[in-house]
């Protein structure tokens, strides 16, 4: 399909969903969004759904201004896929033991690895800049600085949430190995911080939701927000890097005699802000649960623990700031699928999954989750499919 056009204050809303179908809600924040002094550009991904501040599935485009709570707590967050040699005819018969396998070697939930990973030691993993980020720690806000152990030893660990680790087959048969996380805990205090700072300012005193409190260009904040976000993106993209590489570890010695290889990793943020150039203008573009679908981009659409994901290739198209959706996107709340639905619901829902099957992850059961083939369907002018794949195991914290 092709965008639809509702009116806001400043800018048209482009929505690439019937809104009819978007919940009151989220509805009512996308026009909050459209009020915003500094907006230039709003458009909505088929997987939008009610968030804080900002929805979810929306990029915002803005001139010289940038809101720290459309970016989210979780800066950075994204996902990663690489395919490999092996193919369905190389798994065994019981996938257990490969679950448990990745999850030794890859903290999940709270946790974090005994030691910081040793880059020089990770299969693969390009140490190039990594050195450098932590070279720039000392440069985040003060907020932070005590938490540069724990962030070293969050590197390559998958949190919880709808985090996820999954071993795929896609419709040929081939393995794909793929994951979902983003800047852990620093992400998370460095963006809590930032918002308090933005809600107080006095430009922001007046916005018809404080939760859009925003920093203006050539101002301290700014400058103070741009260095810790921007920080924070690169933190999440070498934790994915590092996990793929204990990953791809983990494999490799349990399919020892099938001697695997790995074709190069497809890997995107969902969670970030860019700086790009639309209609002659330099806009901040925020990603606020969308991927950059820019023409010949790859980017991965994930479904739930118990649908099919895709890899995609962008299309470039300028009126959704060459933006994709980055999932199926909720349809309900987690509050409401854990009280619809129970850990029988769970098993029955992702039969034929090696997974958690308790009532920890009720929320993240595959029926609080909006249909991934019609969201796709929905982005055709967007995207181009180039594989749909089905996992087999799912980790989950």
């Amino acid at each position: 399909m092709s965008y639809v056009e509702v009116p806001g204050a400043n800018v048209p809303i482009r929505m690439w969903t019937d809104p009819a179908s978007v919940e009151d809600g989220a509805m009512q924040q996308l026009r909050n969004v459209a009020t915003l002094p500094w907006i230039k550009g709003l458009a909505v991904m088929p997987d939008v759904h009610y968030g804080k501040g900002a929805t979810v599935g929306s990029v915002i485009a803005m001139k010289d201004a940038v809101c720290p709570a459309a970016v989210g707590v979780d800066i950075g967050c994204g996902m990663s896929a690489v395919k490999t040699s092996l193919t369905a005819n190389d798994l065994p018969g019981e996938l257990s033991r490969l679950r448990s396998k990745i999850e030794q070697a890859i903290p999940v939930g709270a946790g974090l690895h005994k030691e910081a990973v040793d880059p020089s030691r990770l299969y693969g993993f390009s140490e190039a800049g990594y050195e450098d980020l932590w070279a720039r720690f000392d440069y985040l806000t003060d907020a932070v600085k005590f938490r540069q152990e724990r962030a070293t030893k969050q590197v390559g660990t998958l949190g919880s949430g709808n985090h996820f680790i999954e071993f795929c087959l896609d419709e040929a048969g081939s393995v794909w190995l793929m994951l979902h996380s983003g800047s852990r805990n620093i992400g998370n205090e460095l963006a809590a911080y930032h918002i308090g700072v933005a809600r107080s300012l006095d430009h922001n005193q007046n916005l018809v939701d404080r939760d859009l409190a925003v920093f203006l260009s050539a101002t301290p904040e700014m400058a103070a927000y741009r260095n810790d976000l921007f920080w924070a993106q690169e933190y999440a993209k070498y934790n994915r890097a590092a996990m793929m590489s204990l990953f791809k570890e983990v494999v490799r010695k349990e399919f020892r005699k099938a001697k695997v290889s790995f074709d190069r990793e497809i890997s995107c943020h969902h969670n970030y802000v860019a700086e790009e150039r639309y209609d002659g203008m330099d806009l901040l573009v925020t990603r606020k649960g969308a991927i950059r679908a820019g023409s010949g981009d790859y980017g991965i659409i994930p479904g739930s623990m118990g649908t099919g994901s895709y890899i995609v290739k962008g299309l470039g198209n300028e009126k959704s700031f060459n933006s994709a959706s980055h999932g199926a996107g909720r349809k309900m709340s987690r509050t409401a699928a854990k009280k619809k639905f129970s850990a029988r619901d769970l098993v029955e829902q992702t039969k034929g999954v090696e997974c958690r099957k308790d009532s920890g992850v009720v929320d993240e059961i595959p029926g609080a989750y909006k249909s991934i083939e019609q969201v796709i369907d929905q982005q055709t002018d967007l995207v181009q499919v180039v594989a749909k794949l089905k996992q087999v195991i799912c980790v989950k914290g």
